[in-house]
């Protein structure tokens, strides 16, 4: 087998798409929405639109905003822009308006692709932010007489900017994070060699394009001559049925797709006897999760993923013995985050800025991006350590190198030569002058039989931090929980309030949405009014 140092890892999104449309023009592509391309019908259609969006801008833009989701046209309009040359600035069609105005204004965007079905969504225009808007259609384009000479030369500096994708930040504005080709290159060359992906494999698609992950599915798909097929929102309740329907031999969603469909009672065991792999990552993934997917995909390969979109998507990853009693047993009872990737590089720092056996993840090497679009961003998100060397430095400006480490701000302790996710640094709070972990509070509440998943919020009330919970399952008494809950954790650690709920509320990413339920749960402890 070809080793990973020997694999072509400097090549552009552009480059490994059109090796595979070269090397297998008659094989499917893409499947979405009752629409089957093979390669040769994908990369038309691509050129097509870099043509039409040439022509409508009147020179080759150099940032595409890309409106669009689970249509013929997205998954073309991003192909178009990396042929172009252009970093791909997704928008989401579910966000605010003002939002995608924000982001579009902020990532300097010169043109848009939208779907026919996302007009409406289009970002506002001002006298200082006035890009190209082009309405794509929803069917596979032919390439026709179009001027193909109007593009520019095939795309091949791996020093420009892939995509931008916008990340919600601590001040409330979400922060751009841009990645540039040879960073995603990196990532894709070890991934196909990785999960064994190339032709006659059929790759989920689950993730919207404004998540990051997607260019994962994407790319390891078309850069190894796989077929990518995409679910619509309606089928990731039905997450079985649609990778047996369709024949999927590797599947990668949240965690969060399993709890949803178990709670509708669309958990069928046995079924997916024909996925080779199935990966899951951006939440933590219980051993209860692993458990019941074992059951459902009995002869599946399961990974935990890990990474920030800083690391580009995906930066270490753990498979799970296919011999159930050699699973291992953490602390807060999540699959180990395993290891990482061979041309990476990982710390963890404790807080005096030293080696430690846990502490903030820091990573660095090929896969690391540049830095955030906004340099003030910087710092503080960076530092610089050599081993045996003084503690680490904290980056305050002046540049930044390779040399430099990123901080993840994730807590990460070695288990039995694993990492094992610990929750984040900025979720530990203090309760009555007790270090309290949010994550090592929710992992106790995942413990109760009646539990499917749960997650706690912490809230300020009159100078003192109170947690409170909410948690999906069977409904439980909250007196008895408390009791059994008291039996698990110090009393300190027991939320003030553990509210039921028939699922928790998730985001766009399909991550659970901690802002909404934290006025879910304010709400739920508000006083009532009295009743006449």
């Amino acid at each position: 087998m070809t080793g990973l140092r020997e694999v072509a890892q400097d090549r552009t999104l552009y480059q490994w798409f059109a090796d595979s449309a070269e090397r297998h023009a008659q094989e499917p592509a893409l499947e979405v929405q009752g629409h089957v391309l093979s390669y040769g019908e994908l990369h038309r259609t691509a050129l097509a639109l870099a043509c039409r969006l040439v022509e409508a801008h009147g020179a080759v833009p150099d940032r595409v905003g890309l409106l669009a989701t689970r249509t013929v046209s997205a998954y073309a309009g991003y192909l178009a822009g990396q042929r172009l040359g252009a970093a791909v600035v997704p928008l989401n069609p579910d966000y605010p308006r003002k939002r995608n105005t924000d982001i579009a204004e902020r990532a300097g965007i010169d043109a848009i692709l939208v779907d026919a079905e996302h007009g409406a969504a289009v970002p506002d225009v001002s006298s200082g932010f006035e890009p190209t808007v082009l309405q794509m259609p929803s069917l596979p384009l032919p390439a026709g007489d179009l001027e193909q000479g109007a593009l520019p030369p095939v795309p091949t500096d791996t020093s420009r900017i892939a995509y931008i994708l916008f990340t919600s930040g601590s001040t409330g504005r979400p922060k751009g994070v841009p990645i540039t080709q040879r960073s995603i290159s990196a990532s894709v060359s070890y991934n196909i060699l990785r999960y064994e992906a190339g032709p006659g494999c059929r790759m989920s698609q689950v993730f919207g394009l404004t998540f990051d992950a997607s260019v994962f599915d994407m790319f390891v798909a078309w850069g190894s001559g796989a077929c990518l097929v995409v679910p619509s929102a309606q089928d990731l309740y039905t997450p079985v049925d649609f990778i047996v329907d369709q024949r999927l031999t590797h599947w990668f969603s949240v965690p969060s797709v399993i709890t949803m469909a178990r709670l509708m009672g669309n958990m069928p065991l046995g079924r997916a006897v024909g996925l080779r792999h199935s990966l899951f990552g951006a939440e933590p993934v219980t051993i209860q999760h692993a458990d019941l997917w074992r059951q459902v995909a009995p002869h599946s390969r399961i990974h935990n993923l890990y990474g920030p979109t800083e690391a580009t998507i995906t930066c270490t990853d753990y498979e799970l013995p296919t011999d159930r009693s050699m699973w291992p047993e953490t602390s807060n009872h999540t699959v180990p985050i395993g290891r990482a990737y061979p041309h990476l590089e990982i710390v963890l720092l404790n807080e005096d800025g030293l080696p430690d056996g846990e502490g903030e993840l820091c990573v660095r090497g090929p896969q690391r991006f540049d830095g955030y679009l906004d340099p003030a961003e910087d710092m503080n998100r960076f530092l610089l350590f050599e081993e045996g060397s003084a503690p680490a430095a904290p980056y305050t400006g002046g540049g930044l190198t390779a040399l430099h480490w990123y901080r993840t701000g994730d807590r990460v302790a070695v288990h039995g030569g694993s990492l094992v996710h610990r929750g984040r640094l900025d979720n530990q709070v203090k309760i009555m002058g007790h270090r309290v972990e949010i994550g090592e509070v929710e992992a106790a509440l995942r413990q109760h039989v009646d539990v499917v998943e749960a997650a706690v919020v912490a809230r300020s009330v009159d100078g003192e931090t109170q947690l409170l919970a909410a948690y999906s399952g069977t409904c439980v008494p909250e007196n008895r929980f408390h009791h059994w809950l008291r039996r698990q954790i110090p009393l300190h650690m027991v939320p003030r309030r553990i509210v039921h709920l028939d699922a928790l509320p998730l985001n766009g990413n399909g991550k659970t949405d901690r802002r909404s339920l934290a006025e879910i749960l304010g709400d739920h402890t508000q006083p009532k009014a009295p009743t006449r």
